[in-house]
């Protein structure tokens, strides 16, 4: 396993602030979006476009290239933030976000935001399109990988097991599938709404490698994903145990925050607390 140096871990968890202070300001400006849930995923997100993913801003469509699948494409402010931190279209077009004819629009549309491998939209479709793409991989002798970021409402969706039954079949080892477990979907807590848990018994029942982590861990992330390269004949599931609204103490594990953006004073105190001076 590749040991990360304490200075590489410190560059992205800044980063991931970074990351969630874009998305604040981005739901703020229009006043709508789904802030708590693009937060939650901010570190897994930051590990893999600023120290995983093999991409080109250069030449979004590289065909050797990795491909990144936004299953849960509600939380795409992360998405656009990252993308635009790593040069795919200019940080400042984040305050597009939600508006009319803008590139970002309130779920990824493939073709129109560059970088974007998906569109995404009815929950449950990201990991089948990611099975394809990883077959398609080995099916053109390509080295490239898939990883498809799931939220934990999508388990509650019949098409996300048929993709795992699938992935599991053809032994798709070059497809990495992570899941932000923070504990709650549009409607409420997870637990009341459909009971997932024992979650990674049911991923192992399907075949798959499964690793629970600590998802706000940056040295966690990068070595399950390091674990997940090194298995091999089985996909590999990472349960990413997270807490929606991560990084703003008020926003932190509340139901409301799934699609709430926040008020004036609740964005100066949420970007105070994640390191922003004011001007």
């Amino acid at each position: 396993m590749v040991d990360i140096s304490n200075a590489k871990i410190r560059e992205l968890e800044e980063k991931a602030r970074l990351l969630r202070r874009h998305i604040l300001k981005m739901t703020h400006q229009v006043q709508s979006g789904l802030p708590g849930g693009s937060m939650s995923a901010c570190d897994v997100v930051t590990a893999l476009y600023f120290h995983i993913l093999r991409v080109d801003s250069e030449s979004p469509r590289w065909p050797d290239r990795d491909r990144f699948v936004m299953s849960k494409g509600h939380a795409c402010p992360v998405l656009y933030a990252a993308l635009a931190e790593r040069g795919f279209f200019p940080v400042s077009e984040l305050m597009t976000f939600r508006r009319i004819n803008s590139r970002l629009q309130g779920h990824p549309e493939y073709g129109t935001t560059p970088g974007v491998e998906n569109a995404a939209g009815a929950e449950g479709q990201g990991l089948s399109f990611s099975v394809g793409l990883a077959l398609a991989a080995r099916l053109d002798r390509k080295a490239w990988r898939v990883y498809c970021l799931m939220g934990d409402g999508e388990q509650d969706v019949g098409q996300t097991w048929e993709a795992a039954l699938t992935s599991a079949k053809f032994n798709l080892d070059n497809l990495t599938a992570i899941i932000d477990r923070n504990g709650i979907q549009q409607e409420g807590r997870t637990e009341e709404i459909l009971p997932l848990e024992p979650l990674a018994d049911k991923w192992k029942a399907f075949g798959w490698n499964v690793l629970t982590i600590n998802g706000h861990d940056m040295r966690q992330i990068l070595h399950a994903i390091d674990e997940a390269h090194a298995h091999k004949g089985q996909p590999t599931v990472i349960i990413a145990k997270t807490t929606k609204g991560r990084g703003v103490s008020f926003m932190e594990n509340v139901v409301k925050y799934h699609g709430a953006a926040t008020s004036d004073e609740e964005l100066r105190l949420a970007l105070a607390e994640l390191g922003e001076v004011p001007p």
